[in-house]
């Protein structure tokens, strides 16, 4: 499952949005019915989750934790209470619960971007001013891939 590309949208006064076709057509070829919405964790975006990456994920995270330690602890409560469980109307619209759209600074203007198995939701003006400079992220793949790209 991979999602990927950059779509603008515009929630609705409810904050609704649709799912762009070409992401629904991925979960559907997949099989998921369900989408779990949380803020991320680093940048002011929100995330979607198809269901079953978010469990592996979750299973990944307590997996690295240990029940009877208590920052452990909070740190997983913190992980999953913050998340809300989606499901697509027949129109292909979700609802954007507010303090969501709060926690994101989204007014209605959004960008959806493909991350590979998650679907970020970004207020449309912030997106960019997330993102490196050609030259740093040329510096970053560089120093992360260590020259294991293949040559073209």
């Amino acid at each position: 499952m991979r999602f990927l590309g950059n779509i603008e949208a515009k929630i609705d006064a409810k904050g609704r949005a649709f799912l762009p076709a070409v992401f629904r057509k991925v979960l559907q070829t997949s099989g998921e019915e369900n989408l779990v919405l949380r803020k991320d964790v680093f940048e002011d975006c929100l995330v979607l989750y198809p269901e079953s990456v978010w469990n592996e994920q979750m299973d990944l995270v307590r997996s690295r934790l240990n029940r009877y330690n208590q920052q452990h602890q909070k740190i997983f409560r913190q992980f999953v209470s913050q998340v809300e469980l989606l499901t697509l109307d027949g129109n292909g619209r979700f609802l954007i619960p507010k303090r969501y759209l709060q926690l994101a600074e989204i007014q209605q203007s959004i960008k959806f971007t493909g991350n590979g198995d998650t679907i970020e939701i970004w207020a449309a003006e912030k997106v960019e001013a997330s993102m490196m400079t050609p030259d740093d992220f040329g510096a970053a793949m560089q120093s992360v891939m260590d020259g294991e790209l293949p040559l073209y």
